[in-house]
């Protein structure tokens, strides 16, 4: 199932071959920095980038003896480069390499999280101008509350989703940084020029101070601005499952030629989509908790955290990626019933206009509380004899009274609660149509 939402360029991110490929290029940076520095010929640095290749059976070969993966690495490029080998890694501790290179692993991941970010936005801002006018009752505790327009539920996740896209953009930033300051980061070796001048080649910035590692709470940044987003992922299908439930019936998720619900009932039509995604969602929000026990570590470094990034990077990138995908498919391919909003608007009998009416009694200078408690009890009687609240307040001899039958008479209409719904596109879009 992964495989159909998730793009072929973020699982190759995290392949076996391309951090091993992404720690060759880190190492070429540092030996072009040596040469430009007049430490090493530059002749080594061309042998260096014409022979060394990546073997991964040989480098895990090797591992099995070395137990060490960066040693390893090195060795299987000992042996294809030759004498050169030498300057490979010169001054170098491995996190030098191992944190370099996560930074362009995981500044790489993000931007293919934003792209899909920009695409879903898309989708939502096509859906919030598609069904903008579109009366759908709001509800607070899963109550009929007072009408909105569908449009301006899928507006409102828009602007969430654009406040998501901001935080991972400075997560990427943030995380978009390196060190080859050498082990416990006093440049013993190497020095802060080589340092420098080999991250501007990788196009990273340079850690004010690392100690042997870039410090984890910039991953830690990166991976909550991930559940973040995650929640809101969330809290979005937690309203598309709402609005699937028979009783409500608002929207369907697509449901392809062939497709089955249950195995039991043929009749199913189940909200899975929706459901899987608020289940990853979860999954995606307990990483960033993995992250952030990442970060306090013994004195300039210990590798506690190492064994928690193997999972966590390619873990919660790839379900990002694939929870934004699938979730632009789900809306994209989403079933909208208006009809059906309209009759569930009229199920709880015009009640909505309860607050309408208090306010018309208040303005008319009516006490508040007496205008409450009148307006209550009309809303009771309603909802206890299933008739029109509209019908009781204008048979009402004490709201006639106060109110009059024009001012009654123009009260009622559900488009007032839209008169300020261009105010809001405006806001959010920078336009209303």
């Amino acid at each position: 199932m992964i495989e159909r939402y998730t793009r072929p360029e973020m699982g190759q991110i995290w392949t076996l071959e391309n951090r091993y490929q992404t720690w060759l290029k880190v190492e070429v940076a540092v030996c072009e920095a040596w040469a430009k520095a007049g430490k090493i010929p530059a002749s080594a640095v061309e042998t260096i980038k014409a022979k060394a290749a990546i073997d991964v059976d040989r480098i895990l070969e090797i591992e099995e003896t070395t137990r060490h993966d960066v040693i390893a690495f090195i060795t299987s490029l000992e042996e294809k480069v030759g004498p050169d080998a030498r300057f490979i890694h010169l001054g170098c501790t491995s996190s030098d390499i191992v944190d370099t290179a996560g930074a362009l692993l995981m500044v790489e991941a993000g931007r293919l999280i934003l792209k899909d970010i920009d695409a879903l936005l898309a989708t939502l801002e096509e859906m919030s101008f598609a069904y903008k006018g579109v009366l759908c009752i709001g509800r607070s505790h899963g109550i009929h509350a007072e009408p909105t327009s569908f449009g301006l539920k899928m507006t409102g996740f828009y602007a969430e989703f654009v406040r998501h896209r901001e935080r991972i953009a400075q997560a990427v930033e943030d995380v978009r940084t390196g060190k080859i300051s050498g082990a416990v980061g006093t440049y013993t070796i190497v020095t802060p020029k080589v340092e420098a001048d080999a991250l501007a080649l990788l196009g990273l910035k340079v850690d004010p101070h690392s100690t042997q590692i870039v410090q984890r709470d910039r991953y830690a940044h990166f991976f909550s601005a991930i559940a973040i987003m995650a929640g809101g992922i969330e809290r979005l299908c937690t309203e598309l499952r709402h609005l699937q439930r028979t009783e409500v019936l608002e929207v369907e998720e697509g449901f392809a030629k062939g497709q089955k619900g249950s195995s039991a009932m043929p009749h199913k039509k189940n909200p899975i989509s929706a459901e899987n995604l608020c289940g990853l969602s979860r999954l995606m929000r307990s990483n960033s908790l993995a992250a952030m026990e990442n970060q306090a570590l013994w004195h300039e470094r210990d590798i506690s955290h190492s064994s928690v990034e193997r999972v966590i990077m390619p873990d919660s990138t790839i379900l990002a990626d694939y929870a934004l995908n699938r979730l632009r498919r789900l809306l994209a391919n989403l079933v909208v019933s208006p009809d059906r909003m309209q009759e569930n608007l009229d199920r709880s009998y015009g009640l909505y206009f309860s607050q309408r009416v208090l306010t018309a009694l208040i303005d008319a200078g009516h006490p508040r509380q007496a205008s409450y408690v009148a307006v209550q009890k009309l809303a009771m009687q309603s909802w206890n004899s299933r008739t029109s609240f509209p019908a009781l307040v204008k048979a009402d001899p004490e709201m006639v009274k106060v109110l009059g039958e024009a001012f009654l008479d123009k009260l009622f209409d559900p488009l007032f609660y839209l008169r300020h719904e261009d105010d809001i596109y405006q806001r959010v879009f920078g336009r209303c149509k």
